[in-house]
């Protein structure tokens, strides 16, 4: 293999985003996971279980959430074994650069997004379907603002219509799905 045959050195970009997380970062993901689960297992347990009208103790809906609480607690749990058997409370925490402030911005943008959601937008005497048209069609717009290619950050009237067309789409076969097929009124 000559020299012009080898791949060329990754850009210091892509050596930041393929660097893996080390151990303190993966139980502070861990214990994030574990109480998130907690509070969707104490949230399903306080749902409606609808006795009174003779719904089958399976089909009620709070089953799926408690479920999925108990795997986000059990998944949290086997992470945060392996980051301590990775010496999560040994190693010193890791220096956060530009690549770690950029991720952690994106998580909380989204976050602040699905709160906006739910809070705001959900309940509040919108439909359902112009509800979630604005969430998603918002969301694809502020990700590709954020992004590092300048071509997807343009905001061009091709993109405004892509993005509302995704957002108009998803949320009307949402709503149609989930009223039509599974039978569940939409808020």
């Amino acid at each position: 293999m000559t020299s012009l045959d080898a791949p060329p050195p990754p850009a210091e970009d892509e050596a930041q985003i393929d660097k893996t997380p080390g151990p303190r970062s993966d139980l502070a993901d861990a214990a994030f996971w574990i109480v998130l689960g907690v509070a969707v297992l104490i949230g399903s347990f306080t749902m409606d279980r609808l006795e009174r009208q003779g719904v089958n103790p399976y089909t009620v809906p709070g089953l799926l959430p408690g479920l999925l609480g108990i795997a986000m607690m059990a998944l949290g749990g086997i992470l945060a074994l392996r980051s301590l058997r990775r010496g999560a409370l040994i190693v010193p925490p890791a220096q956060t650069d530009a690549h770690e402030r950029e991720r952690w911005r994106r998580i909380w943008v989204v976050t602040g997004l699905c709160m906006g959601y739910c809070v705001v937008l959900i309940g509040h005497g919108l439909p359902f379907w112009l509800s979630s048209t604005i969430y998603v069609t918002a969301s694809i717009l502020i990700l590709q603002r954020m992004s590092r290619d300048p071509v997807v950050r343009r905001q061009t009237p091709r993109a405004w219509a892509i993005a509302l067309t995704i957002g108009f789409s998803s949320s009307l076969i949402t709503h149609l799905v989930f009223q039509e097929l599974f039978l569940v009124r939409m808020p």
